[in-house]
């Protein structure tokens, strides 16, 4: 009789096992191992129209769940109907913020050395690292 070697199973899809190499490739907010459909809820609040539609453009292209505010007193509502996991905002918003509610989430302060899709992404995972931890 002959033996029967079981090599270990490579996970993913043969597409995905004899595809390109991409473990140097930035992916945004998902990971491999992120449950289907769950992406990190960012409530972003920026009075600055350019600015938060640039923003939100990042972040929903990098798999993050968006829900854009223009003043405090809105984020404020969003963020009581829909627990965000990270907050980002300009600096006299998040002050309002933390007036206004007992904030317990990570936030990120937006400005303009933030506008660079990579840097934001950057401080978005170092903020909920941290918060892990």
């Amino acid at each position: 009789m002959g033996h029967i070697i079981a090599f270990p199973r490579v996970p993913g899809t043969p597409e995905q096992r004899n595809g390109p190499d991409r473990r140097s490739t930035r992916r945004g907010g998902r990971r491999v191992t992120d449950k289907p459909g769950y992406a990190p809820l960012v409530l972003l609040v920026d009075g600055d129209d350019d600015s938060n539609t640039r923003c939100e453009a990042i972040l929903a292209k990098l798999h993050f769940a968006v829900a854009p505010t223009r003043s405090v007193d809105e984020a404020i509502r969003v963020m009581e109907a829909l627990r965000p996991n990270l907050v980002i905002a300009r600096v006299a918003d998040a002050a309002a913020l933390r007036q206004a509610t007992a904030l317990d989430l990570p936030l990120v302060i937006l400005g303009d050395d933030l506008l660079d899709p990579e840097a934001l992404v950057n401080e978005i995972r170092r903020e909920l690292r941290n918060r892990r931890s």
